[in-house]
């Protein structure tokens, strides 16, 4: 099971983001799990997770977050604004997918 981590300001914003990459991973038939979380609550949650990407409201916590995430090889990037605003839950999927290959 992949197990895909968006973080945003408090992890609501990224929820109809997530419902997307629920139905597009559905779509796929594999086994994804897709949770959203604040950014209060990234070192207690990065170390459960395959890869976290950054709602753009975020973004500029990246170099940070990696840095905290690099001690459990979990990779963070931020999702471009362009696919967050459009809510295009498929490419935001293969977008986390292409970082745990």
């Amino acid at each position: 099971m992949t197990k895909i981590m968006l973080c945003c300001s408090a992890g609501m914003s990224t929820s109809m983001l997530v419902k997307k990459m629920r139905e597009a991973a559905a779509e796929l038939n594999q086994d994804i799990e897709i949770d959203a979380y604040g950014a209060g609550q990234f070192d207690e949650m990065v170390k459960e997770f395959d890869v976290v990407l950054l709602g753009p409201q975020v973004k500029y916590m990246l170099n940070d977050l990696k840095s905290r995430a690099s001690a459990y090889n979990v990779p963070v990037e931020a999702i471009t604004p362009l696919d967050y605003g459009t809510m295009n839950g498929s490419k935001v999927l293969q977008y986390a997918l292409s970082l745990t290959a």
